[in-house]
């Protein structure tokens, strides 16, 4: 299998440990990814809200590089990567208007898009293209005994809900249990917001948010949470003190990120899946994973 790939901003920065991760995991299943050349970002911010049109230009840039580099799906591992990318298509699909104005501006840069190119969510490609029996047999240490809570976040299938219910998502529950663990599949907050970029500019309003999500985890009986999101990791894992401080809990709850929990099931090392640049350790989600 062989995709083309599209890390993201947040995998050089905040995020490097989930792009570290889905190339160590993907390598165990035999899964090639080749890079996008000369990616940009992908416009998931406030802006989509100010210059919409242009935004479109921004994202379609990324899919007119991969409409040239090959016939491959385009997999993208950030939940609002994933949305801002499948949503620029959808709208180019739909509206003429939008199709031309954006290739007008990718045009003054010498480049085209015809609107063809698949956008897969990895989630979709291990489920339904790697496939849940597939998984399950390449498991070299599986991860029994370990309680699981997914946390799908808002953008994971909403709006687009290309590949899973956009309101109960359950495609990271098949794909973990396949891989041994006991998952949770109904806690408080599963698929609702962390409060995203709102820590930034709303700081007590995301706190509760978290604090509610993490809350929920806990009283699930969760030994870790699985992240699909740079964002969503980020708030959940590395705000836990500042939850602790405002909401009087001590909350101590490893969060990763999905690839990195499935990199260990399927033999890659800690080291190679970037466990060591994790805030709240993960060391006893390791230890407890059977040899």
């Amino acid at each position: 299998m062989r995709y083309l790939y599209y890390p993201g901003c947040s995998s050089e920065a905040t995020g490097k440990a989930y792009d570290i991760s889905t190339r160590a995991m993907m390598e165990k299943l035999g899964v090639e990814l080749v890079e996008l050349d000369d990616w940009n970002c992908c416009g998931a911010t406030s802006y989509f809200n100010v210059r919409e049109l242009d935004s479109f230009a921004i994202a379609a840039r990324n899919l007119a590089i991969a409409q040239k580099q090959g016939d491959e799906d385009l997999c993208v591992i950030c939940n609002a990567c994933y949305t801002t990318l499948a949503k620029t298509n959808r709208y180019i699909e739909e509206s003429p208007e939008v199709h031309e104005a954006v290739n007008g501006a990718l045009g003054a840069v010498n480049r085209s898009y015809d609107g063809k190119k698949a956008v897969r969510h990895i989630m979709d490609v291990l489920v339904n293209d790697v496939g849940i029996e597939a998984l399950s047999e390449k498991v070299t240490r599986r991860l029994t005994g370990i309680k699981v809570a997914p946390y799908y976040g808002c953008q994971y299938s909403r709006p687009m809900g290309a590949f899973d219910d956009p309101e109960f998502p359950t495609t990271m529950d098949a794909f973990f249990t396949a891989l041994g663990a006991d998952v949770i599949t109904d806690y408080a907050g599963k698929s609702k917001c962390c409060g995203g970029m709102m820590m930034l500019t709303k700081e007590e309003g995301a706190l509760r948010l978290c604090h509610e999500l993490l809350e929920g985890a806990h009283k699930a009986g969760a030994d870790v949470i699985v992240c699909a999101c740079p964002l969503c990791e980020m708030n959940l894992e590395g705000y836990q003190p500042r939850v602790n401080k405002a909401f009087g809990t001590d909350y101590d709850i490893p969060v990763m990120y999905f690839t990195q929990l499935a990199g260990l099931a399927f033999g890659a090392s800690p080291k190679a899946l970037a466990l060591d640049k994790q805030i709240v350790s993960c060391d006893r989600v390791v230890a407890a994973i059977p040899a």
